[in-house]
């Protein structure tokens, strides 16, 4: 197989503010996989948190692994072998995408028919960065009235604090009187234990459907205080990085949050599904600063979750890809061989 290399910079429509900074636009790699003809394609959105804090780092990690002969028609040693390699999990969610984009493309079959999944049907969430009320109050009728979207995720731990967090939320929910839109929270871990606590409580007064990653990673031995008599459900993200992560917190969440590049790709995405369902939690998929060649790769899979976040893409400008497009607020997958990801000629 060769495989190249390119880097491009994704450039956002709106900056998007969480708990940990804000984040305007940044350098991705994509990966293309070629083997008699057909090509797969890859994405990396890097992240220090994700082993790679730039595009160039991702790359490194992925040419030292490749440097070695690996069969990589055989997905899931390749990707046991880097994990155990150490290779970045965003580094190796481009490559292990770009593989199962040229085995679907192998089998003439949308990836999503391949791995034996419906065709997703739920709403993407639209994710709404913190902000002041005022600005919430300029960017909420560009998405709820000229998008028509009736899904937010609203990012709240404001390092000003839960008051800061309850401004912004009322401002959402002044919409909530105009629209019948569904709410969801995630903190990005920007709470304490105790102001989780209150939030979620306070929260759950007023139209929000779950609560994510309330607490900072490393801070999991809160979660029973939390789960303990909750009134809203909890949903892991930065603490749930790999299947393995699972059990060890199972019995204090109601659900998982599963993303490509924390997890390593769709083969760490099947083992998160499979686990998760093993023990009777929920299960989301979330993105970070993906192009629709990612995102293709996330709705391959969508179609087993209960909750999906994966809109990255619409706030590009531009993305300088195709392939998932948003159709009646579904992120809907197109029906040709492969996740559907391209790169755009136009650009």
């Amino acid at each position: 197989m060769e495989i190249s290399y390119q880097i491009k910079y994704l450039k956002k429509r709106f900056p998007l503010r969480i708990s940990r900074g804000t984040r305007d636009g940044q350098h991705n790699l994509f990966i293309q996989v070629t083997d008699n003809g057909l090509t797969g394609l890859g994405e990396t959105s890097p992240g220090a948190s994700e082993g790679a804090a730039t595009a160039e780092l991702a790359q490194e990690s992925l040419v030292k692994f490749l440097a070695n002969p690996h069969d990589l028609n055989a997905i899931f040693s390749t990707y046991d072998k880097a994990i155990e390699a150490k290779v970045a999990p965003c580094a190796l969610a481009a490559l292990d995408m770009a593989l199962w984009d040229l085995k679907a493309k192998k089998a003439r079959m949308p990836l999503y028919q391949m791995l034996g999944y419906k065709k997703p049907s739920k709403a993407t969430s639209i994710t709404i960065g913190i902000m002041s009320p005022e600005e919430a109050k300029e960017r909420l009728p560009l998405i709820l009235e000229q998008d028509g979207i009736r899904t937010l995720k609203v990012k709240l731990g404001n390092p000003a604090g839960i008051e800061a967090d309850k401004a912004m939320y009322n401002e959402v929910l002044n919409y909530h009187k105009k629209y019948p839109i569904a709410i969801r929270v995630d903190a990005n871990g920007g709470w304490s234990a105790k102001d989780a606590k209150h939030m979620m409580g306070w929260l759950a007064q007023r139209n929000c459907d779950y609560v994510e990653q309330p607490l900072k990673e490393g801070e999991e031995e809160d979660l029973p205080y939390l789960y303990k008599n909750r009134p809203l459900p909890i949903f892991l993200d930065e603490s749930c990085r790999f299947a393995s992560n699972i059990p060890n917190w199972a019995h204090t969440v109601d659900g998982v949050n599963m993303k490509l590049m924390k997890c390593g790709g769709i083969t760490g995405a099947l083992r998160i599904i499979a686990t998760a369902n093993a023990f009777g939690l929920k299960t989301m998929i979330g993105c970070m600063g993906e192009s629709s060649i990612s995102i293709a790769a996330g709705v391959a899979v969508s179609g087993a979750l209960d909750h999906i976040d994966l809109d990255s893409h619409l706030n590009l400008n531009p993305d300088p890809c195709t392939g998932a497009p948003l159709v009646d607020e579904v992120i809907t997958p197109l029906e040709i061989a492969g996740h559907g990801g391209q790169f755009r000629t136009d650009l």
